[in-house]
């Protein structure tokens, strides 16, 4: 049974989501039409694979029927009758029925942790760490050997494998988070690593809905891509460069008032990012039970 909604309210739903992912990438998108790259909100594109045009576009989500559609004929996902109603077909559900349990996995499983506030954000910091060749061409704004004594004055417990593994070499034996095998972190300890206190653990809920997208609502999309937007601002001003330039003040961790001031933020951004996540997993316990169900129903259970 599908919910069908009248062109009349999709286009206003579709318009209200343009305009919320609109107003957050203006910066963006005028110094992309002058030929230039924004170093915070380039990474929400660049790093996560995603042209602006896919998260600008709303979907209604799995099991909603959009009438009067022409224009969602040809995209992924979507079958689009003669009249014009579009539908996530039921075959795209059950192809993507591994990434849906894949991300309910590891949703779950940091859901279930307690956040830990205490890395400061030293995995940029990690990043740059006794090399002559930084990350991104922009200023330390503690120069190299400041960069470098902030670094050896604090302990980095970076737990999430996708910011580890940009650790320069000098830089990874002083992570203090190890694999189960007690080694350096890797991708599959994932599921025993991740917590929601993390910046790129938050960050990563944006990368789960756009590739489960059109199968989720585009309200969860915008709300995650609006938290990874928020997590990626705080990421770079507490990271080692100077970004005043572009309108970021930064967040001293070098200092006790401002690892005081990351972990205040660190922590809203976590409240925020525990209740997109329970979204989440609800969302995919729901495709999951649905394609189960259609995979009953065609007789290959």
């Amino acid at each position: 049974m599908r919910h069908h909604l009248d062109r009349s309210r999709w286009e206003i739903l579709a318009d209200e989501h343009r305009r919320r992912i609109d107003a957050l990438i203006g910066p963006y998108r005028e110094l992309r039409a002058a030929g230039e790259r924004h170093p915070v909100i380039d990474f929400l594109f660049t790093y996560y694979s995603a042209r602006p045009a896919r998260v600008t576009r709303w979907h209604p989500g799995f099991g909603t029927a959009l009438c009067d559609a022409h224009e969602y004929d040809g995209l992924r996902g979507y079958r689009v009758t003669d009249d014009g109603t579009a539908t996530v077909s039921d075959e795209h559900l059950v192809r993507r029925r591994p990434l849906i349990a894949a991300t309910l996995a590891v949703a779950r499983a940091t859901a279930d942790r307690a956040p830990r506030f205490g890395c400061f954000g030293l995995h940029e910091w990690a990043m740059v760490y006794r090399t002559d060749r930084p990350r991104h061409p922009l200023p330390l704004r503690l120069g190299v050997d400041g960069t470098n004594a902030v670094v050896e004055s604090h302990t980095v417990r970076c737990t999430h494998y996708d910011a580890f593994r940009f650790f320069t070499d000098a830089a990874r034996p002083l992570n203090t988070v190890v694999a189960d095998d007690g080694g350096p972190l890797t991708r599959a300890a994932a599921i025993t690593r991740e917590q929601p206190g993390c910046l790129h653990a938050t960050m990563d809920l944006y990368r789960y809905a756009l590739a489960l997208t059109p199968l989720i609502p585009g309200s969860l999309l915008a709300d995650s891509f609006a938290l990874a937007f928020d997590a990626r601002s705080l990421d770079m001003r507490a990271g080692p460069y100077d970004l005043t330039e572009y309108g970021y003040s930064p967040v001293p961790i070098e200092t006790p008032e401002g690892r005081a001031r990351y972990v205040r933020e660190q922590a809203a951004l976590t409240r925020r990012g525990v209740r997109i996540r329970a979204a989440l997993v609800t969302t995919c316990e729901d495709l999951l039970e649905r394609a189960d169900a259609l995979k009953i129903l065609a007789g290959n259970p």
